[in-house]
């Protein structure tokens, strides 16, 4: 969009949700519109309020460029979650910029080397997206909650970064002293809560064009359900669930019960996918995602995401975001566990581990091939490395709760690095592989500051966690959901189909041609021995995690797929 004194020009990938809020305001200043988009809200904004105070106004989802011809200056600024992607290159050519990975690769043409420190925490660690560096070296993100300027007047291009936001984890706001005390003052946080996440739903069901919910069973989705029923009166709004024939991973009862006391009709989709149906869309969800694909979960999304455009459904709604501020991951309570531990509060520690044991809530669910990752190395160097040279001696990324770390800064480790980025990263990459937008309510950014910093016995509390948001919902959710004990996320019988349908294809995936071992990643005798032991092993009592053989076959799938902009081995 061109700005009306044509020296201005946006281009904008997302959405600003408050902006009806904030053009009323600019129109009480004297501003004019010609249009009812929200992408002039911005490109407004940010003439008349400059950038950062406009950014800090913003509510939403975005990446733009806002070419500023009367200050000689471009702008670059991802929102604060980094739901939507930014990718940057600088080099002697200069300063090249897009939306996706390939499209950046498109334009700057060449071969870069592998960013080694990236592949080992994917390969060694499972992770993603924890940093701004991408898989190759030299191209990066810009950081979630940050601005970059470029002075087009300079006679050399020095791209600078500032940051507008950054999540808190400060307690001071709610020690308020002209707050109530006792079980008032948690009452009046609990409505507060309850209030903010029912605005967030809100403005997220602005659109002119066909809104969805993905509808899990768990307590984040249904309570998305609830409010927007409140909100609309249950019409306008289709409710999409995966369901799948095998109830180990059926989530259809729950879907029903929710179904049932909204009196709303759900559209299941069938997500049954087949060993070699899941192996097959690999590559195309590989291409689509822009870097190593974190599970088969990721090509299940692929899938529901098609399934929404089969319905009409151009906006969703999902539940992303909740656990990492809620503590609804299982390594919250032991992070929690440890904490009390570390102040010496041994009999509080215990405490909440019997109550988890007698809920029968996440302890029960505790899986040591999983919670692996988040030991000290001392704890598991014992285990030969299957990583080659050129990963082997490279350091792994902090996950755990370190030295004088409280469980709520591990928590905004997880919105900023650890957890939340690649979870939007793949949602937004699927989604948009469809033409399909997804909305994350708990990520709206007053949710975010309000819950992080809250005391840990709000959130986790008798064995439960996420306490203070059931108690929010209670009154709007049956019991069976607000205090449901077994919700495990979507799942796929993947171990399953590593073990047996799918051997004959990853035997010959990794053959000695393999890039993962031409490129000196992993070591061809030690991974396929890994494999072997994997194989054997039963699902329930074995020793090696599922996903350290999916992360290699992920890796070897993207290497082929981006292979021509990869520098040689």
């Amino acid at each position: 969009m061109i700005g009306p004194d044509s020296d201005n020009w946006i281009t904008f990938n997302g959405e600003l949700y408050n902006y009806v809020e904030l053009r009323t305001e600019l129109q009480a200043e004297g501003l004019r519109f010609r249009t009812a988009s929200d992408t002039e809200v911005v490109l407004t904004a940010l003439r008349h309020w400059g950038v950062e105070h406009a950014l800090t106004r913003f509510n939403g989802m975005w990446a733009f460029a806002w070419l500023d011809e009367r200050e000689r200056r471009l702008v670059l600024a991802r929102d604060r979650a980094g739901k939507k992607p930014l990718y940057m290159h600088t080099s002697a050519a200069g300063f090249t910029f897009a939306s996706e990975l390939k499209g950046l690769l498109a334009m700057t043409g060449g071969r870069y080397k592998l960013n080694l420190e990236v592949a080992k925490a994917f390969l060694d660690q499972s992770l993603l997206a924890t940093s701004p560096h991408s898989m190759l070296r030299g191209i990066t993100s810009l950081p979630a909650g940050t601005f970059l300027t470029l002075d087009l007047s300079a006679t050399v291009l020095e791209p600078v970064v500032q940051e507008y936001w950054r999540p808190t984890t400060s307690m001071d706001c709610f020690d308020d002293p002209d707050r109530t005390s006792g079980d008032k003052r948690e009452e009046s946080l609990i409505r507060d809560v309850r209030d903010l996440f029912h605005d967030a739903v809100r403005l997220r069901l602005r659109s002119n064009v066909p809104v969805g919910l993905l509808l899990s069973g768990g307590i984040d989705s249904s309570a998305i359900a609830s409010s927007i029923h409140r909100e609309t009166d249950g019409e306008g709004v289709a409710m999409l669930a995966a369901v799948s024939s095998d109830p180990r991973f059926d989530e259809s009862p729950h879907v029903d019960i929710i179904a049932k006391h909204l009196r709303r009709d759900v559209h299941k989709v069938n997500i049954d996918l087949g060993a070699d149906e899941a192996f097959d869309l690999l590559e195309r969800v590989s291409w689509h995602n822009d870097e190593p694909v974190g599970s088969f979960t990721t090509v299940a999304h692929y899938k529901l995401m098609e399934a929404a455009k089969e319905h009409g459904l151009t906006v969703v709604l999902s539940g992303q975001g909740a656990d990492e501020l809620l503590c609804g991951y299982k390594k919250y309570m032991a992070f929690h566990v440890q904490s009390l531990v570390r102040q010496g509060r041994v009999l509080d520690g215990a405490a909440m581990v019997i109550a988890s044991l007698r809920n029968g809530t996440v302890m029960r669910q505790f899986n040591m091939q999983e919670a692996r990752r988040y030991l000290p190395g001392a704890l598991t160097s014992r285990r030969a490395s299957v990583l080659g040279p050129a990963l082997r001696d490279l350091p792994r990324v902090p996950v755990g709760l370190e030295n004088g770390m409280t469980v709520q800064e591990r928590q905004a480790l997880d919105v900023t690095s650890l957890s939340v980025p690649a979870l939007t990263h793949y949602e937004d990459r699927m989604s948009m592989a469809h033409g399909r937008e997804i909305r994350l309510p708990f990520l709206d950014v007053r949710l975010i500051d309000r819950l992080l910093g809250m005391p840990i016995s709000l959130k986790m509390r008798s064995g439960w966690t996420k306490y203070l948001f059931r108690k929010a919902m209670e009154g709007e959710l049956p019991k069976e959901i607000t205090w449901r004990k077994d919700k495990q996320g979507f799942s796929l019988p993947q171990s399953v189909w590593l073990r047996g349908p799918l051997k004959k294809w990853i035997l010959e995936l990794f053959s000695e041609e393999a890039m993962v071992f031409r490129h000196g990643l992993l070591d061809r005798s030690r991974f396929l021995d890994h494999y072997a032991r994997f194989s054997a092993e039963s699902e329930e009592r074995g020793t090696v995690w599922y996903q350290e053989i999916f992360n290699a076959i992920s890796m070897e799938i993207w290497l082929r797929q981006f292979e021509q902009y990869v520098e040689p081995a």
